[in-house]
């Protein structure tokens, strides 16, 4: 008997071992994402495709804490920020945003221009303004209608019918459409690829061949073997499960209000009230006493 319960424990334990083994954090989890972004040569390696430019033409990426600091709700919605500025000046706000919230396009303007006007103080002359990126890696799809799994927006001017000025520029990268048949620079969906991964294998393999990758992904192994960023990196994961899964419950009682037609709601009433009888009302509403009464069920619970 102690021997079968010693070897129970002794299969659990190497279970256990083997689940540890296997654990790789995703890239995809903001907060995943902004602690590779601590990595310089990450950074470098990820913005020099932005730029594309190669990457020992960027001489420093200095990371700035706490420069735009965003709304604990937002946090709580899965946004959390990168911002890096560069040696020439070039201000970069990076962000890994796990699914979409509402005003996007307003939010995202807003952080932009608050970057660009935060570079100057009163009395300083308007010529020290340097340009400002804004990069949005979307763990969601913004833009259904197309294939563009990357794009850069700028101001434009329409009469010109060219780029009216590169001092603010907007890039999106939308990961769920890799599994599409994605459009984008090869360099840039290689890292889409790499924050898109969900394994270990998958993640290595991506790496392969590009250093910066390389050293992305050995971070990304150190950190899961980190019992207290192990820890961090579980509790984000979890309060961004809990608010995907309220919104969704949220969703969806409003689409289930939403088929409760007003004739309906009206019918529900008087027979709730015994105005009416189940199979009067279901012929009043067309529908057959089953219908009526599962009609009745959705919306009871979808005022629960």
């Amino acid at each position: 008997m102690r021997n079968n319960k010693r070897k129970r424990k002794t299969q659990n334990k190497r279970r256990q071992t083997a689940r540890n083994e296997d654990f790789i954090m995703k890239p995809s989890v903001d907060w995943c994402f902004k602690e590779l972004m601590r990595n310089p040569k990450t950074r470098k390696g990820f913005i020099a495709v932005l730029l594309q430019v190669k990457p020992e033409e960027i001489d420093e990426t200095i990371l700035l804490e706490n420069e735009l600091p965003k709304e604990a709700e937002e946090e709580k919605k899965g946004i959390l920020d990168v911002h890096v500025c560069l040696a020439d000046g070039v201000q970069i706000d990076i962000e890994m945003q796990v699914f979409y919230v509402e005003y996007w396009d307003e939010r995202l303007l807003f952080y932009l221009s608050k970057m660009y006007a935060g570079q100057i103080k009163a009395g300083e002359s308007y010529s020290i303004l340097k340009k400002c990126i804004q990069v949005s890696v979307l763990n969601f799809e913004r833009f259904p209608d197309d294939d563009f799994c990357y794009r850069t927006v700028h101001f434009w001017d329409e009469m010109a019918g060219k780029k009216y000025t590169d001092k603010l520029e907007i890039q999106i990268l939308e990961l769920p459409k890799l599994q599409k048949k994605a459009s984008g620079p090869e360099d840039v969906m290689e890292w889409m690829r790499f924050f898109r991964g969900q394994n270990k294998e998958e993640l290595k393999e991506v790496a392969k061949g590009n250093e910066y990758l390389e050293g992305a992904y050995e971070d990304l192994v150190k950190m899961s073997l980190d019992e207290k960023k192990r820890l961090q990196y579980e509790a984000r994961e979890k309060a961004i499960l809990d608010y995907r899964s309220n919104m969704e419950g949220a969703r969806k009682r409003g689409f289930q209000r939403g088929m409760i037609q007003g004739g309906q709601v009206m019918l529900i009433r008087l027979y709730q009230k015994n105005r009416l009888t189940l199979e009067e009302a279901a012929e009043e509403a067309n529908m057959t006493v089953e219908e009526f009464r599962k009609l009745v069920e959705l919306a009871e619970h979808s005022m629960e």
